[in-house]
């Protein structure tokens, strides 16, 4: 699923880091600048939720999004990271570039 979500936002213009855990994008998120960490909240080492809050700490203008096929875990992540944007499996990749625009529209808005 990682490489059609990296092709389909890379096909929309975007730059794209992948990586297959969140311990694995917080060096990442230490040494370069991200506009969104999209993450999926289900992971093995360190779950979305927790990678969400490290990146609050290492990068605090970085917008969240997660992605998530449990609807529970979707209710705590909104309830543990409210300002994140939450997308719920299963969803079309045209969904996903939609919704990552949106939040981008949103941040321009919000800075005028």
């Amino acid at each position: 699923m990682r490489t059609y979500l990296e092709r389909a936002l890379t096909k929309a213009g975007y730059e794209v880091v992948a990586v297959d855990r969140g311990t694995a994008a917080v060096p990442f998120l230490q040494e370069q600048h991200f506009d969104l960490l999209l993450s999926d909240i289900v992971m093995p080492e360190m779950d979305g939720i927790e990678l969400a809050q490290r990146c609050a700490e290492i990068a605090p203008r970085t917008k969240v999004m997660f992605i998530t096929g449990f609807a529970a875990v979707s209710l705590k992540a909104s309830r543990e990271q409210p300002h994140a944007r939450i997308l719920s499996k299963p969803f079309h990749l045209r969904d996903l570039v939609l919704e990552v625009e949106r939040i981008f529209e949103d941040q321009r808005e919000a800075s005028i």
